[in-house]
């Protein structure tokens, strides 16, 4: 007998794409005017980005990830932090590149008590000449790549080259694409946010803005929308809609990024889009419920515990 066939297959590994941010978080009774002063009610001082977010959810749920990407001077407080908090989570980051002499993006969040959140971020624009490293190291054993729109500068040739080989390529679209955008043809699922989708489409509508993007690209074309849940074109480039789950919200902070990173791995497991879009939105609305940015994002037990409480609206009985 061969033991190895019976022994469990390691979880998809996801390549996440991106610049890790150092976050300084304050919730406050209100965002302050111009020239303003509040006192915030609370401080945490946590670790955040697109990919580093949907990395942090990826491994919550089961999955794998390694990180890719710039960061500042090795001898910063801020890169030894974020790396601290990265092996806390179980995430592989041999892949990230330290800058000599360069600072590590860092944000000023506010969280208000309707749990929204105001965000001022410095990304130090020398971080974009980074050169990741070749193909080959990072393709090996990468069941999907997770990046980011504002990464296209030095990751577009790796995602077409992720796509040349069938490995899936997921885009968080968090502002406006050029409709030449490279990454347009170098993905496979581009979901993006509401405004962003209007503002790249040149169209106040996302129906329509799907609607006219997919007339450049093949990728699977989605748009989320907080509450109202997503929106998103089926194969017959039919408009469908896929709700949210009602939940007390008091952070949004990463929930975003934890959607993603949930789609992403979804797609890894061959789940259908519908059931991959519902899961996602799973773990993006348990992550609401609670402080933290992307750290409270759910375990897996969570989000089926979550389905289970709704079936009437799962992705086995939606129906759409």
């Amino acid at each position: 007998m061969n033991f190895h066939d019976k022994a469990p297959k390691p979880p998809p590994r996801i390549l996440c794409i991106g610049m890790p941010v150092r976050d300084l978080t304050f919730h406050t009774p209100g965002v302050p005017g111009r020239g303003s002063k509040e006192n915030a009610t609370a401080f945490d001082e946590i670790c955040g980005g697109n990919a580093l977010n949907g990395a942090i959810g990826i491994v919550r749920l089961g999955g794998r990830a390694s990180i890719c990407g710039p960061m500042g001077d090795a001898k910063e407080t801020s890169a030894r932090f974020i790396f601290d908090q990265m092996a806390h989570e179980g995430i592989e980051t041999k892949h990230l590149i330290h800058m000599p002499g360069l600072v590590t993006p860092i944000s000023a969040v506010m969280i208000d008590p309707s749990g929204e959140r105001t965000i001022v971020t410095f990304r130090d624009p020398e971080l974009w000449k980074v050169k990741l490293p070749d193909f080959d190291t990072l393709l090996d054993d990468c069941a999907a790549i997770l990046t980011e729109s504002r990464c296209a500068e030095f990751c577009t040739d790796l995602c077409a080259e992720a796509q040349r080989r069938g490995i899936p390529v997921i885009v968080d679209v968090d502002r406006a694409m050029s409709l030449r955008e490279g990454l347009l043809n170098a993905s496979s699922h581009l979901v993006f946010s509401s405004e962003p989708l209007q503002e790249t489409a040149d169209v106040a509508d996302d129906a329509q803005a799907l609607k006219k993007i997919a007339k450049l690209t093949k990728s699977f074309l989605a748009g989320t929308r907080g509450a109202r849940g997503t929106i998103w074109l089926d194969e017959n480039g039919g408009i469908q809609e896929t709700p949210a789950f009602p939940v007390h919200t008091v952070d949004t902070l990463g929930a975003g990024d934890v959607f993603h990173g949930a789609f992403a791995l979804a797609i890894t497991e061959g789940q259908e889009l519908q059931q991959a879009l519902r899961f996602a939105s799973a773990a993006a609305a348990l992550k609401c419920t609670r402080f933290g940015g992307a750290f409270a994002a759910p375990q897996r037990i969570e989000v089926e515990e979550l389905f289970s409480q709704n079936q009437s609206t799962s992705p086995a009985s939606t129906g759409q």
